[in-house]
Parts: structure tokens; C-alpha cells; sequence
């Protein structure tokens, strides 16, 4: 199994998987720089430092919301569907994987008790930001 999978249709990024086993031995991001969202594993030998600073503010512009999964523990199936709704794959998860979504649809299924530790671009807007079908 690859430890990081990419999961796409019609030539379009669906979702990224990055197993439990992915463990690189300096800085890796996994995302492209330009994706919405950037994740990446960021390493430090002992007595590393992160020098302080703040974040100048930027106007982004984004369309659509991606989020971030990580399953803390449990094990589940992921459902991964295109634009159309169509069923593109389904991926067993296991605790220390890593989903990332930026297009489609998805749903899951647990097969154990499971917590996932989920992150998404804000701010919420307090209205119905999901279409279920």
C-alpha cells in the first residue's frame, strides 16, 4: 500500500491519504503550494527551535471548503464521489491516517468506534454548508 495516495476524476483532485506509516525524516509538505489547503509534516531534531513570529495578514480568495481528518482512533470506510456524485473509490482508514478533501463528495462508514480530530477553512457561517444526498 502507498503511503500517500491521491484520489482524483476527470483529472481533478478529489483527496489526498496519507497513511499512518508515513513517517519522513525532515520537513515534507504534501500538498502542492497551490492547493487551498497546506499540509505538511514538519520535523525537528532535538533542541530545535521555531523562531517567534506572526502571520501577515492576507486576503485570500477561496471557493468551496477543504477540511483535514485525522483518525485519532477506530477504523472506518471512506465513500469518495466526483462533482457528479458518482462513487469514485472507497478507502479502509486507520487510526494515524491522514485524509485530506479538497473536491467532491464524501461520506463514511464506521467499522469501530472511531474519532476523527477534523480541520476545515472558516469562518463557520451558522448556515446549512453541506448538501447531503
Amino acid at each position: 500500500m502507498t503511503q500517500i495516495e491521491e484520489i482524483q476524476a476527470a483529472g481533478r483532485l478529489l483527496v489526498l491519504i496519507v497513511r499512518e506509516q508515513f513517517h519522513p525524516d525532515r520537513t515534507d509538505f504534501v500538498t502542492d503550494d497551490s492547493l487551498p489547503m497546506q499540509v505538511g509534516f514538519i520535523v525537528y531534531p532535538q533542541g530545535g527551535e521555531v523562531a517567534r513570529h506572526v502571520h501577515v495578514p492576507l486576503e485570500r480568495s477561496l471557493v468551496g471548503t477543504s477540511e483535514v481528518l485525522i483518525v485519532r482512533s477506530g477504523r472506518c470506510e471512506m465513500d469518495v464521489y466526483d462533482d457528479d456524485r458518482a462513487l469514485v473509490t472507497t478507502r479502509e482508514l486507520v487510526a494515524g491516517d491522514v485524509v485530506v478533501i479538497f473536491a467532491g463528495g464524501h461520506g463514511f462508514r464506521m467499522l469501530e468506534d472511531t474519532t476523527f480530530l477534523e480541520v476545515k477553512q472558516g469562518p463557520y457561517t451558522g448556515l446549512d454548508e453541506k448538501e447531503r444526498f
